[in-house]
């Protein structure tokens, strides 16, 4: 790994007690494997409590930064903290991990490579597939090939669920994926708000979204490299666009998935209102409308989430033409 003097990438990654601990030696094992290795990793632990079993596995190397929050901070915020480390070490680009993943060795060159050849690129994404960590073994299904915007402000994991076959190889996406994101740090400084990256009144998921967005009004292209491949074993999965397997799919989430998924649809919806055209905006109150009456038959304790959205929203900055 490079000295701190002539860091051109950094790596973040966050970690989460006992969520994470299984996962890190098959990562970082894959991470130390990779071709590329001028990189610097920066680790702030969410754990609640110091000298967690993350730490243990963490100190066995050296060259890794390691910071404990004291509490879990959230992902938003956590990578704000790294992301504010990254810039005063001077890096170039900040790539963002999740730990539950594992990578091919030639992946962050891959990513390099693509980003440095095209300064329209704010952003690039490897080609995410499933990790069955159960049995340690790679799949050809989709986890996700960048994310992709649909009518009223609905955001996908591109083919998710699907084989894949190179179907996606050329699709244009909106961004990456927040489980393995590779940014251009130039890119970032010209829609961070004071020293936040990612908006931290999201504390986990919809929060990659909103970066992507936030990118693309400022011009920033994205770009999926098929070449660069990371494999997920992913904690929530789509089980498809209809409602009815989006309401088969929840059955299988724990309610604090739920709870800050629903509220970051909200924060979404209503930072990103007035730019939609009047069809736009029929289909999210229609959305809207569904979503509520779904809550209210099925799912009553998010509603709690409406007074969080409440308190929450003199904060948001909304976006306009």
């Amino acid at each position: 790994m490079m000295s701190e003097s002539k860091i051109k990438l950094v790596i973040g990654i966050l970690t989460y007690g006992q969520v994470t601990a299984p996962y890190l030696p098959s990562f970082l094992f894959s991470l130390l494997a990779q071709d590329y290795k001028d990189y610097k990793i920066l680790v702030l632990d969410n754990s609640e409590e110091a000298g967690n079993e993350n730490v243990k596995i963490i100190k066995q190397y050296s060259d890794i930064d390691y910071q404990w929050a004291g509490k879990n901070l959230g992902f938003a915020q956590g990578h704000n903290i790294l992301l504010n480390k990254a810039v005063a070490l001077g890096a170039k680009y900040y790539l963002a991990f999740n730990v539950d993943i594992i990578l091919e060795p030639e992946a962050i060159g891959a990513l390099l490579r693509t980003l440095e050849a095209d300064d329209q690129l704010g952003s690039v994404s490897p080609k995410v597939l499933r990790w069955n960590f159960a049995h340690q073994a790679k799949t050809k299904q989709i986890d996700s090939c960048g994310i992709k915007q649909l009518a009223g402000l609905q955001f996908i994991d591109l083919g998710q669920g699907q084989i894949d076959i190179g179907q996606y190889d050329q699709a244009e996406i909106l961004g990456p994926s927040g489980c393995a994101a590779l940014y251009r740090l130039s890119a970032l400084e010209q829609v961070k708000e004071g020293k936040n990256y990612y908006d931290p009144n999201f504390f986990m998921y919809k929060e990659d979204v909103d970066l992507a967005g936030r990118l693309r009004l400022a011009g920033w292209q994205s770009k999926l490299v098929p070449t660069a491949l990371v494999y997920h074993d992913r904690t929530i999965a789509s089980a498809g666009h209809h409602w009815w397997q989006i309401v088969k799919a929840r059955q299988g989430h724990s309610r604090i998935n739920k709870q800050y998924s629903f509220l970051g649809q909200l924060i979404l919806f209503y930072k990103y209102w007035p730019l939609q055209n009047f069809w736009q905006k029929l289909v999210i109150i229609s959305r809207l409308k569904i979503m509520l009456g779904y809550v209210i038959f099925f799912e009553r304790y998010l509603l709690g989430q409406l007074k969080e959205f409440k308190k929450i929203r003199p904060r948001l900055k909304r976006y306009y033409r």
